[in-house]
Order: C-alpha cells, then structure tokens, then sequence
C-alpha cells in the first residue's frame, strides 16, 4: 500500500494540491449513504485528510407523463476520494456497510489519472453536479453554445433529442465509458 503526503490548499471541490484520486467501488444505489457514513467515520478518526465526492449529472426524466429534472451518479456504484489514503484511513472505510472495495492494481490503490480528473472538473465546473449544456445540431455537427460540454464536443458521441441528452465518451479508470448528459437543443438544423 503506497502513502503519500501532500498539503490541502484549494477549497473547490476537484482540486487540492493531494492530486490522488482514488475510486471507491460501492453497491450502486447507497452511494449516498456511504460517503455520509464515511466522512461521519473519517471525522471521528481525525481523517480529515480525505474528502468523498460523488460525481452528478442533471437528467430530463419522464414519469407519470411528466418531466422533471433529476440527479443521478455519473457513475453509479463509485465514489470518489481524494486525499492521503494510509493504514488508518483504510481501516475507517473497509467496515462501513454497502462498501465493496477501493480499486486496486499489484497490491497499490489504483489512482483516477491527472487527464480523467481534469475532464471531470471542466464538466462539474468546480461542484459535483453536471448541469445542462445548450447546443445547436445541425445535421450530424454538434455546437455546444454554453455549459460543462463547452469546447468537449469530440466527446459528443450523439445527442437524443426527444430525451434532452448526449452520449458523451468518457475515459474513466482506464476504460471508456458511454454516460447520458442533459443537454438544451436551442435549434435544430437540417
């Protein structure tokens, strides 16, 4: 198990001068509840050098023949931890319940790499919510006029207009991953 130490300085909620992500593998659904009891735990062992984050989307959803906007994980069954993850820290998070394991790689926690966090942090724009991005499609061309997808539209794989979403491509763990982001369709264009 590899420690590292560093120094909090930045109060936004992607970076600190820790730059060790590390992913929390939990039951999907009881992300909530695991990072609650977590920081209840990591606070009562003076671990406060390790911060739990659970990366969000803002979704249109259908239901009863109504839309509504909801919050849902970015990637369901993973929290994030940032910070000094040691002996003590582990010990705190291996008995909380729901909690599976923090990914690992030749007997080290495998670390969210440098590229994967900064496309995080351009698209939760400093919170944990990714928020909605307008855009114009025209054709098959994509132009994202405002929001987190601003200036990320190669990751714009295709976008459901009936639905308000986009298939956005995202490296995550070493791994692409298809997630649904909200996006606004000011106009379409054929």
């Amino acid at each position: 198990m590899k420690v590292v130490v560093c120094m909090q300085t930045s109060e936004d909620t992607y970076s600190r001068s820790y730059d060790n992500w590390y992913a929390l593998f939990v039951f999907t659904g009881r992300e909530e509840y695991v990072k609650k009891m977590l920081e209840k735990r990591l606070a009562w062992e003076n671990c406060e050098n390790i911060r739990a984050v659970i990366p969000k989307r803002r979704l249109r959803e259908r239901k009863e023949g109504i839309w509504r906007d909801v919050e849902k994980p970015l990637f369901p069954g993973y929290i994030l931890l940032n910070g000094i993850i040691g002996t003590t820290e582990y010990k705190c998070i291996k008995d909380i319940w729901s909690f599976k394991r923090i990914l690992s790689n030749n007997n080290e926690f495998s670390i969210i790499t440098p590229d994967e966090m900064k496309i995080l942090r351009k698209l939760t724009y400093n919170d944990d919510v990714i928020g909605f991005s307008k855009v114009l499609v025209e054709g098959a061309k994509v132009q994202v006029i405002e929001g987190p997808l601003l200036s990320l539209e190669g990751l714009i794989q295709s976008i459901d207009s009936r639905k308000g979403r986009a298939k956005v491509a995202l490296s995550f763990l070493g791994e692409m991953r298809t997630v649904d982001l909200g996006v606004n369709i000011l106009k379409t264009l054929q």
